[in-house]
C-alpha cells in the first residue's frame, strides 16, 4: 500500500457567496494525487447539462450585461457529498451567489479513491455566465 500525504488546507465558509470568513483546516487530496478522480454522476457532459439546467442568471446582472466565469472551490467528501463551497475568483455578488448555489445543490459525486478507499478531494470548477 502506497502512502500519499494529504494536503492540509484552510477552507473558507461561503458567506453570501464570498470566501471571506476563515472556517477550519481540513485534510484533503488534490485531484491529481488520487488513483481515481471524483466524478459527477454521468461524467463531464452530464455536469455541464446540470449546470446549464440549474443556472438562473440573476435578472439585474443580466440587464446590466454583467458576465464572466465564477471560479469556485469545494470538497468532494468520501461519501460523494459536496462541502466547503467557496468563491476563489468572483465576478459580481449575485453571480457569485448563484455559482455557490449551483454547486451546493449538486447531486452526490462518485468519490475519489486512493488504494480503493474513498478520500476527500479538493476540486475547482468555473461556472460561466454569458449572454
Amino acid at each position: 500500500m502506497k502512502y500519499i500525504s494529504p494536503v492540509f488546507i484552510t477552507l473558507f465558509s461561503a458567506v453570501s457567496g464570498y470566501a471571506d470568513v476563515p472556517s477550519d483546516t481540513v485534510e484533503v487530496y488534490d485531484a491529481y494525487m488520487v488513483d481515481v478522480a471524483p466524478q459527477f454522476p454521468g461524467g463531464d457532459i452530464a455536469m455541464m447539462k446540470y449546470i446549464n439546467n440549474e443556472r438562473r442568471y440573476p435578472s439585474e446582472a443580466y440587464r446590466e450585461g454583467i458576465q464572466g466565469r465564477v471560479r469556485c472551490s469545494f470538497v468532494i467528501n468520501e461519501d460523494g457529498k459536496i462541502s466547503n463551497v467557496s468563491v476563489l475568483k468572483g465576478v459580481e455578488r449575485t453571480l457569485d451567489n448563484e455559482a455557490v448555489r449551483i454547486i451546493s445543490k449538486m447531486p452526490d459525486w462518485e468519490a475519489g479513491e486512493i488504494d480503493n478507499q474513498p478520500v476527500p478531494v479538493y476540486y475547482i470548477l468555473s461556472i460561466p455566465f454569458r449572454q
